[in-house]
C-alpha cells in the first residue's frame, strides 16, 4: 500500500477516485464459484470480495429489489492502496453478487468513503421522473496538497455504470480532514441533508440540500464521546423507542479510530433528537466518579513516600501543563504526576510503598501517550553484552555493503524527513531505509562472520512485510546463500528487541542482510545494534502506564489514548485481597506522545467508569468499524453492517487472495435497558434461511468448574448458527467454547457474573502471531435477565460474532483456528451453571 506521510488516520483511510466515464468491465464473479471460495480463511456467510483489499462498506442503499453495498477496494492488490468503490448486490441481504468495479482511482484524486441515495424526483438533473438517478456522494481526496471535499457520480442503470459529475465538487472548505458524507432525504423540509465528519476535530456537520449540489451548513456537534482517535464514517437515522412508533429518538453514529472501547477501531453512538438542523443528545456528558478513599493525589510539594526513579517525573508533583506540552486538562486540584518533564524523551517511574489490598477497586485519573505494557517486557532495556557486529555508530557502513537507493551512503541519524518520529534505537545512528519516503529499495550485507554463540539479538522496526512475502521489509540470517531466520517490523517506527537462537548454526559462516524491497506503506525498515550473545535479549518496555504489582508481579496495567485529557480508570483487586501490592506508574517510551500523566489514586467499592466505558458502542468487539445503515429499506427496517476488521493489524490479517469482510448485516433498534435507551442489534432474519434442517440439541445440562464437549450430539462445525441460554448459579464464569480442536485451539465465549459481563477470549483461537495486539479479551456489560442470559453466537470460518440479552451486548472478532477445529464446548469456572437450552445449526455456504 502507499500511504501519504501524515496522520496515521489519513494515510490508513486514503480511498478511492470516481471516474469522469462509465465503466463497464467484466464481472469479477469468477466460473465456480464454490471451488474460488473455498480458501482456508474464507467466510462463507460473509461478504469478501473475490480478491484483494476491501474496507469501509459504502453507499448502502435499497433500490427495484436489490441492497446495494458499494465498499472501499483496492482493484490492484490484497493491501490499501489504489482505492476504489467495489460494488455487490443483494435480494436478501445474505446472497451476494459481486459486480463490476463501480468507481476508480485516478491519477487526480482519490475516493474517500461515502453515501448513495436514489434522486426520486430528479432533483438533480442526472436522470428522469420515470428513471430516477442513483447518485453517490463521496469525498474526493485530492493527491496535490491533500484536500477533501464532496463530490457527486451518478448512474441511471441501477448502478451498474456510473458518470462523474462535472461540478465537482459540491462542497469545499479547504480542509484535509473532511469526509465520509451520509445523505438522506429529510421529508419535513423536503431536502436533502448530509451527515459528514470534521474527523480531526472530533465534529460532525450537518448540510441541507435541495438538489444534491448547492449545499447549506446548518450545525455542528461535537467534540463528545470518546475522541482517542478521528472520527469517521458518520451515520444518522431515527428508530422507534422500544418499538412505540410515537417516540422517535435519531442516532448519530460516529466510528472512531483509533481509542475505541476494544482498543483500535470501533463504532460509537449518540441517542438523542434531531429537528431537521440540530442534533441535541440525550447525555450530557457528565460524571460523578464513585466515593472512596484517596491514598495518593499528588497536592503536596514532593511525591511523599513514593519513589521515583529515572527523571521524566522531576522532583515532585508537576502544577498542570509544562514547558512544550499541550494543555492538560481533567485532573483534580492543583498537582498531577507528569513524566512529561524535559518532553517525551525522558523516562522514569514512580512507585509506591507496599500495601495490602483490602479494597474491590482501585479508581484513578490516567492520560498522555498509548503506549501498553507488553508481556515479556522488562523495564531495563539494556544491550546484551557480546560480540557486536554492527552499531552503526561510525559515520559510515564500514564493511557492510549496499546495494539500491534506500540505505543511502551512512547510517541515518534518527527521523528522517517526512516520517514519524522514529525511537528506540541505541546511541546516535541506525539504519533507517524512508529515504525519500516508502519509495526507495535496496539491501545492506554484512561481512561473512562465523556463528559462535547460542542468540543473535538486534533492535527493528518499520514495516511488517516478512521475508517470504513478496516485498520484504526484513533482517535475515544467511547461511550458504540461504534464509535462515528473519525478522520484520510491526508498523511501527519504535524499535523493539528481537532475538534468533542460532544454536544449531554454530560454526556456520553467516551473513546478515537487511532487506527493503518494499515500495508501498510501511515499506521501509529500521535496525540497529546487532550483537552475538550467549544470552537472548530481554524485550525492553516500551510503555507509558500505570500498573498494579501484586506480589511482586504485573497484574493490571492500564495506558493513555494519547491525550492531555485524563480519564478515569479502575483496577479490579477483588482476585488479590490480603495480599501485598504496589503502584507504579511507568514511563519508557521516548517516542511521540512518550509520557504519562496519573492522578487521584482512590479505593472504591465500585469502579470508575471511563468515557469510553460510558460512550455508546454499537459493537464492543475489535472487529467492527466504519459501520453505516442502509437507505430507503423495505418496511421502514434499519439495517447497518460494518467492515469486521480492525486498523490496528488490518493489514496483516492472514488471508490471500482477499484481504477484508464485512460483518453479517444487523436490524438495528432502540430499547430502554435499566433505564437508559440503548441501540440494540440482531442479525438479519434471512440469515436463518442458511440453517440446515435438524439442528443439534440438548438442555439441562450442569457442569461445575470443567468442560464438557457437545461434539456427540452434533454441534460442531466451521459455520454455526448457535441459540444457548443458560440459568446462573454459583459459577464465576460460564458460556461455550468454539472452534476448539488442534493443538488446544479455542475460542471462549463466555460470561462473568460478578462483573455483569459477556466475553469473548480469543488468546488461543489460532493463528494471531502477526500483531502483537490481536490477541486478547474483549467484553460488553449485561445483565442476567431472570437469573439467565441469552447468546446468539455466529460462526464463521475467521469470525465470531456474539450478540447477548436482547442484542444489547454484542461483540464481534476474528479468529484464524485451524480447518480442523470444528467443536464446540460447554464451560463452567469457579462453580456450576446450567445450560438450559441449546440448539446448534450448521450453516449453508452463500457461495455455493
Amino acid at each position: 500500500m502507499s500511504r501519504i506521510r501524515v496522520s496515521r488516520q489519513t494515510r490508513m483511510r486514503v480511498a478511492t477516485v470516481v471516474t469522469a466515464f462509465a465503466l463497464s468491465a467484466a464481472p469479477l464473479t469468477p466460473q465456480g464459484v464454490a471451488q474460488a471460495y473455498t480458501e482456508t480463511y474464507r467466510p462463507q456467510f460473509h461478504f469478501t470480495p473475490q480478491k484483494n483489499w476491501m474496507n469501509d462498506p459504502n453507499g448502502l442503499v435499497y433500490y427495484k429489489g436489490e441492497y446495494h453495498l458499494f465498499y472501499q477496494y483496492n482493484p490492484n492488490g490484497n493491501s490499501w492502496g489504489d482505492m476504489s468503490w467495489g460494488h455487490a448486490v443483494s435480494k436478501d441481504l445474505v446472497h451476494w453478487e459481486e459486480l463490476p468495479l463501480a468507481l476508480s482511482h485516478d491519477d487526480e484524486e482519490m475516493v474517500f468513503s461515502g453515501g448513495a441515495v436514489v434522486d426520486r424526483d430528479n432533483t438533480t438533473g442526472f436522470g428522469t421522473k420515470e428513471n430516477p438517478p442513483m447518485v453517490a456522494i463521496y469525498t474526493s481526496a485530492y493527491k496535490k496538497g491533500g484536500k477533501q471535499a464532496q463530490s457527486l457520480a451518478y448512474s441511471t442503470d441501477r448502478g451498474r455504470t456510473w458518470t462523474k459529475y462535472q461540478g465537482n465538487p459540491v462542497i469545499d472548505i479547504g480542509s484535509d480532514n473532511f469526509r465520509d458524507p451520509k445523505v438522506q432525504w429529510y421529508a419535513p423540509t423536503k431536502s436533502w441533508l448530509m451527515t459528514v465528519s470534521l474527523s480531526a476535530e472530533h465534529k460532525v456537520r450537518f448540510y441541507s440540500s435541495k438538489n444534491l449540489k448547492d449545499w447549506e451548513l446548518q450545525s455542528e456537534f461535537g467534540p463528545a464521546g470518546a475522541t482517542g482517535g478521528v472520527w469517521e464514517c458518520p451515520d444518522l437515522f431515527p428508530l422507534a423507542v422500544d418499538g412505540d412508533p410515537a417516540k422517535i429518538k435519531w442516532v448519530l453514529v460516529v466510528n472512531l479510530n483509533p481509542g475505541g472501547i476494544a482498543g483500535g477501531s470501533a463504532a460509537q453512538y449518540f441517542v438523542g433528537d434531531f429537528d431537521g438542523k440540530k442534533f441535541t443528545p440525550e447525555d450530557k456528558g457528565t460524571y460523578t466518579p464513585p466515593a472512596g478513599d484517596v491514598v495518593q493525589d499528588f497536592e503536596g510539594d514532593g511525591f511523599g513516600d513514593w519513589t521515583a526513579a529515572g527523571t521524566a517525573f522531576g522532583q515532585g508533583p508537576a502544577t498542570g501543563t509544562l514547558d512544550g506540552q499541550q494543555a492538560v486538562s481533567g485532573f483534580d486540584g492543583k498537582g498531577l504526576a507528569n513524566s512529561f518533564h524535559g518532553g517525551d524523551g525522558t523516562t522514569g517511574s514512580l512507585t509506591s510503598p507496599e500495601f495490602t489490598v483490602t479494597s474491590p477497586y482501585l479508581n484513578f485519573k490516567i492520560g498522555g501517550g498509548r503506549h501498553p505494557h507488553k508481556a515479556g517486557t522488562v523495564l531495563d532495556g539494556t544491550a546484551p553484552e557480546g560480540t557486536v557486529l554492527a552499531d552503526f555508530e561510525g559515520g559510515g557502513y564500514g564493511d557492510w555493503t549496499a546495494t539500491g537507493d534506500a540505505f543511502g551512503t551512512a547510517p541515518a541519524t534518527g527521523t528522517l524527513p517526512g516520517q514519524q518520529q522514529v525511537s528506540g534505537y541505541l546511541g546516535s545512528g541506525l539504519v533507517n531505509t524512508f529515504r525519500s519516503g516508502d519509495s526507495t529499495t535496496g539491501t545492506l550485507t554484512s561481512p561473512e562472520f562465523t556463528v559462535d554463540k547460542k542468540h543473535i539479538n538486534f533492535l527493528i522496526g518499520g514495516g511488517n512485510h516478512p521475508a517470504d512475502a513478496a516485498d520484504p521489509t526484513a533482517v535475515e540470517l544467511l547461511v550458504d546463500g540461504r534464509v535462515v531466520r528473519s525478522a520484520t517490523g510491526k508498523d511501527s517506527e519504535a524499535l523493539d528487541w528481537a532475538s534468533w537462537d542460532v544454536g544449531d548454526l554454530s560454526g556456520k559462516k553467516a551473513r546478515i542482510r537487511i532487506v527493503d524491497d518494499n515500495t508501498g506503506g510501511w515499506g521501509h525498515v529500521n535496525a540497529d545494534h546487532i550483537v552475538m550473545s550467549d544470552t537472548p535479549v530481554q524485550r525492553a518496555s516500551q510503555e507509558t502506564s500505570v500498573n498494579l504489582i501484586v506480589d511482586g508481579k504485573l497484574v493490571r496495567s492500564v495506558t493513555g489514548t494519547d491525550s492531555e485529557a485524563m480519564d478515569w480508570a479502575s483496577f479490579d483487586m477483588r482476585p488479590y485481597a490480603g495480599k501485598k501490592a504496589r503502584i507504579r506508574i511507568v514511563d519508557t517510551d521516548t517516542g511521540g506522545w512518550g509520557h504519562v500523566l496519573a492522578d487521584r489514586f482512590t479505593t472504591a467499592d465500585k469502579p470508575a467508569e471511563s468515557v469510553l466505558r460510558r460512550a455508546g458502542w454499537a459493537d464492543y468487539g475489535r472487529d467492527y468499524y466504519a459501520a453505516v445503515s442502509w437507505e430507503d429499506a423495505p418496511d421502514g427496517k434499519r439495517y447497518m453492517i460494518g467492515w469486521m476488521n480492525n486498523w490496528d493489524y488490518g493489514q496483516a490479517v492472514p488471508t490471500s487472495p482477499w484481504r477484508g469482510v464485512q460483518s453479517v448485516p444487523r436490524e438495528m433498534a432502540l430499547r430502554t435497558v435499566d433505564g437508559r435507551i440503548r441501540l440494540t442489534s440482531k442479525p438479519v432474519g434471512s440469515l436463518e434461511s442458511l440453517r440446515q434442517t435438524g439442528p443439534a440439541r440438548t438442555s439441562g445440562v450442569t457442569v461445575r468448574s470443567t468442560s464438557k464437549s457437545l461434539t456427540n450430539l452434533g454441534a460442531q462445525g466451521k459455520a454455526l448458527d448457535i441459540e444457548a441460554t443458560f440459568s446462573l448459579k454459583d459459577a464465576d464464569r460460564f458460556g461455550l467454547k468454539v472452534r476448539t480442536g488442534a493443538g488446544g485451539e479455542e475460542t471462549v465465549i463466555g460470561y462473568d457474573t460478578a462483573a455483569q459481563e459477556l466475553y469473548v477470549d480469543r488468546g488461543r483461537s489460532g493463528a494471531r502471531d502477526f500483531s502483537s495486539t490481536f490477541p486478547g479479551v474483549q467484553s460488553a456489560p449485561l445483565k442476567a435477565e431472570n437469573g439467565k442470559v441469552r447468546l446468539r453466537i455466529l460462526v464463521d470460518w475467521s469470525s465470531v460474532e456474539v450478540f447477548g440479552g436482547n442484542g444489547e451486548a454484542v461483540i464481534t472478532d476474528q479468529i484464524f483456528p485451524d480447518p480442523s477445529s470444528t467443536g464446540v464446548e460447554v464451560f463452567a469456572e469457579g462453580g456450576a451453571a446450567t445450560l438450559d437450552d441449546l440448539r446448534a445449526w450448521r450453516l449453508k455456504s452463500i457461495w455455493g
